[in-house]
């Protein structure tokens, strides 16, 4: 069976990449193109609720433990950064009293 033009057309495509000079004296480098996508088509609700399913089948859920350490994690973070900006905000804060000290006089 013979090959339709197009079909031949993209074969001769996928050998030999086009390539191009990137400066004077280096090594050519490959232009890549894409080809473009056929439209997709339509399915029915049924098709769409298996595809659905398959893809939920490929989910991966943490364990227990995992996510309660991560939760604790969390926590413990959720708290030094609390104190650090509890810190930060109590040294401006005694900074700026200072200086409307010294402007007041």
């Amino acid at each position: 069976m013979a090959k339709s033009p197009s079909a031949n057309a993209v074969a001769q495509r996928r050998k030999a990449p086009p390539t191009k000079l990137s400066a004077p004296g280096k090594t050519p480098v490959a232009v890549v193109t894409a080809e473009p996508a056929a439209p997709k088509k339509r399915t029915g609700p049924v098709q769409f609720w298996n595809e659905v399913r398959a893809e939920a089948r490929k989910i991966t859920w943490t364990s227990w433990k995992e996510t309660w350490i991560t939760s604790v994690m969390v926590g413990i973070m959720v708290v030094l950064t609390a104190l650090f900006f509890l810190a930060v905000d109590g040294a401006l804060n005694v900074l700026m009293q200072q200086l409307l000290k010294f402007a007041a006089g």
